[in-house]
């Protein structure tokens, strides 16, 4: 031990840096007292029930608009699918020929069918290639 020249004794250092560095570690919520600690305890599980319950309102919103979406989703589906129908109908031979009967057209007799020639007109080529004029 190293005395002063006054007589004391001289402090160590170092068990004082050391106490100063676990004060240091420590958080602060050790120094508080038992009702601030449960106050910021019931506050922090407060706001975590509050955060909690927004996502779960989100989640809520974002599901509901997935079914109205869905809903609409098979609505067009079945109206597209009434159209296709209603197309592949209309499209066929049979519906052409009573509504052009309906309207009082009648097929050509081939027999009562005139062709004229033209003289210096040249034939239209055959489309071989699979596209309609």
């Amino acid at each position: 031990m190293h005395y002063a020249s006054s007589g004391q004794k001289k402090a160590p250092t170092r068990p004082i840096v050391a106490a100063r560095r676990r004060r240091q570690l420590h958080p602060f919520f050790f120094q508080m007292g038992p009702v601030a600690l449960t106050i910021s305890s019931v506050l922090l599980i407060a706001l975590m029930a509050l955060l909690y319950l927004s996502q779960l309102s989100q989640a809520l919103n974002v599901n509901q608009q997935i079914q109205d979406y869905q809903a609409k989703q098979a609505v067009l589906q079945r109206q597209n699918q009434d159209l296709v129908n209603t197309l592949a109908q209309e499209q066929s031979p049979a519906y052409i020929a009573a509504h052009a009967q309906a309207q009082g057209l009648v097929p050509a007799d081939p027999k009562a069918v005139e062709v004229l020639e033209v003289p210096g007109l040249q034939s239209v080529p055959d489309q071989q290639s699979g596209v309609a004029p």
